[in-house]
C-alpha cells in the first residue's frame, strides 16, 4: 500500500466586529451585513487521502462526525465537483468552542476544502469555489477568503476591507452555547426588511474600529441570557474600549490596544463562574 497522503491546516476563529441582520430572502436565508476578522484562535484540521469513503474524526464529543458535520459536507461537495479523491478522512483537533459564534465549524470546513485542493491538485475557479463553500455553510466563503471583509447577502457576498488597526481581544465563553437558528427566529425580522446600499468601511484608526462594534443578536438573548450583557459590562469595567457578542453567540469579546491590557482584564475577570477565556489578536 502506498504511503498515506495527508495535509494539515490551522483553521482560525473569527470575530464579528459588527453584525446587522435583515429579513429573509426568497430562499429562506436571512440577509446580513457584517465586518468579520480572522483571529489567532485555531483548530487543527488534518485531511488524509484514503482508499474509499468519507469519515470525520472529532476530538470534541459535542461535535458529531457524521453527515451533519461541516467537514463531511465540504468533502462531499468537493468530491461531487472534482470526482476525486475516492476516499478522505478528516481529523479535527478542536480548540475553538462550539455554539460560540466564533465560526469554528465553518473554518474547519474551509480548511477541509483547502486540504482537498492541496491533495488532489484540483482547484475550482474562484466563482465555483465560492459556490461550493456557500453550499456548505454561511461563513465558509469568508474563511476561504481569509482576511478582514465586509460580508453581505447570506454570507456569500464578500468585499475585502482596508485594515490597518492591530488589536487584541479577550474572548469570554460562558458555560452555555447558543443555537444560531433560534437566534434568528428570536429577531423576528420582516421579509421586506432589506439592507440599503453602503460603501465598505475602512479601518485606518483605532476609533474606526471602536465605533463599528455592535451586534443585532444581543437583543435576541438579552432577557433570557442575562450573563451576556453582564460579561459585556465586566469587560468594559476591566478596560475594554468596546465589547459585543460575536456571531449569534454565546461568546463575547472585548477590544484592547495591547496584549498587556488584555491579559490584565482576563486576570481580573477569572472568577470561577465556569467561563472560558481566550486572548487573541487579529491575523
Amino acid at each position: 500500500m502506498s504511503a498515506t497522503l495527508a495535509v494539515s491546516f490551522l483553521a482560525p476563529a473569527k470575530l464579528n466586529i459588527s453584525l446587522r441582520v435583515f429579513g429573509k430572502r426568497p430562499d429562506g436565508l436571512h440577509q446580513i451585513r457584517s465586518v468579520m476578522v480572522p483571529v489567532s484562535l485555531y483548530d487543527e484540521v488534518i485531511v488524509e487521502q484514503v482508499s474509499a469513503g468519507i469519515s470525520v474524526e472529532m476530538d470534541d464529543p459535542m461535535v458529531p462526525g457524521d453527515e451533519r458535520n461541516s467537514c463531511h459536507r465540504a468533502a462531499v461537495a468537493f468530491r461531487d465537483w472534482a470526482g476525486v479523491p475516492e476516499g478522505v478522512r478528516v481529523r479535527v483537533r478542536k480548540t475553538i468552542p462550539v455554539q460560540a459564534g466564533l465560526g469554528g465549524g465553518s473554518s474547519d470546513a474551509a480548511a477541509t476544502l483547502k486540504g482537498l485542493i492541496a491533495l488532489t491538485g484540483k482547484s475550482p475557479l474562484p466563482k465555483t469555489l465560492l459556490s461550493l463553500a456557500a453550499a456548505v455553510g454561511a461563513d465558509v466563503p469568508f474563511f476561504m477568503l481569509g482576511m478582514p471583509a465586509l460580508v453581505e447577502g447570506s454570507g456569500d457576498l464578500l468585499t475585502p476591507v482596508e485594515w490597518k488597526v492591530p488589536f487584541f481581544a479577550v474572548i469570554v465563553m460562558p458555560p452555555f452555547g447558543l443555537p444560531t437558528r433560534e437566534g434568528y427566529e428570536r429577531l423576528c425580522r420582516e421579509a421586506d426588511d432589506s439592507p440599503g446600499r453602503e460603501d465598505p468601511p475602512s479601518f485606518r484608526e483605532w476609533e474606526d474600529l471602536v465605533v463599528a462594534v455592535g451586534n443585532d443578536f444581543e437583543s435576541a438573548w438579552e432577557h433570557d441570557r442575562r450573563e451576556i450583557p453582564a460579561i459585556k459590562r465586566e469587560l468594559r469595567e476591566a478596560g475594554a474600549e468596546a465589547a459585543a457578542l460575536t456571531g449569534s453567540g454565546s461568546a463575547v469579546f472585548g477590544l484592547f490596544q495591547s496584549e498587556k491590557d488584555a491579559q490584565r482584564a482576563k486576570n481580573a475577570m477569572e472568577n470561577g463562574k465556569g467561563r472560558r477565556f481566550f486572548i487573541v489578536r487579529n491575523v
